[in-house]
């Protein structure tokens, strides 16, 4: 911490300066204030900032494997499960840097080293501009190819 100080001497009625009487006058801090202190982002912030991204994209029907999305299709059921939206995403965020691992279903039809060169635009740029880290690598999986004809794999809710 950098500490900024002007010393001040009181004068004596007879003009000079008494060297025992020192007053100083200090500045707190230094620097921009946005720079004091660390900020640190947590692995899930960025996998949720992925997974959207990536959500976003044209022809991304899913993410995940079909084990997790059928997990997921589960959870989302259940009162407060939600979407997870971190589903098919994995992250290591260090302090300034982040690499990702996606795993996605894309939609029969679609170039699927096109959706893979999308989707790693869409996240590289949300995530960067949203936690102003370096996204040094995407990896993306394509676990399936959604057909026209195929359902949601999602299960129907039994009743015990």
């Amino acid at each position: 911490m950098s500490e900024t100080t002007e010393q001040n001497r009181t004068q004596t009625p007879d003009g000079g300066t008494d060297p025992t009487q020192t007053r100083r006058a200090t500045r707190k801090g230094g620097g921009d204030p946005g720079s004091r202190g660390r900020t640190t982002i947590a692995d899930g912030v960025v996998e949720k900032i992925a997974g959207l991204a990536a959500r976003d994209v044209f022809g991304v029907h899913a993410m995940g494997s079909g084990v997790s999305r059928t997990f997921g299709a589960v959870r989302d059921r259940v009162p407060g499960g939600g979407k997870s939206a971190t589903r098919g995403v994995k992250a290591e965020v260090g302090e300034v840097q982040t690499a990702l691992d996606l795993e996605i279903v894309v939609d029969y039809g679609v170039s699927i080293s096109d959706v893979a060169r999308d989707v790693r635009e869409n996240v590289v740029a949300g995530v960067e501009r949203m936690t102003g880290l370096e996204v040094v690598e995407v990896n993306i999986a394509v676990s399936d190819v959604k057909l026209p004809e195929e359902e949601d794999e999602e299960p129907e809710p039994r009743l015990q």
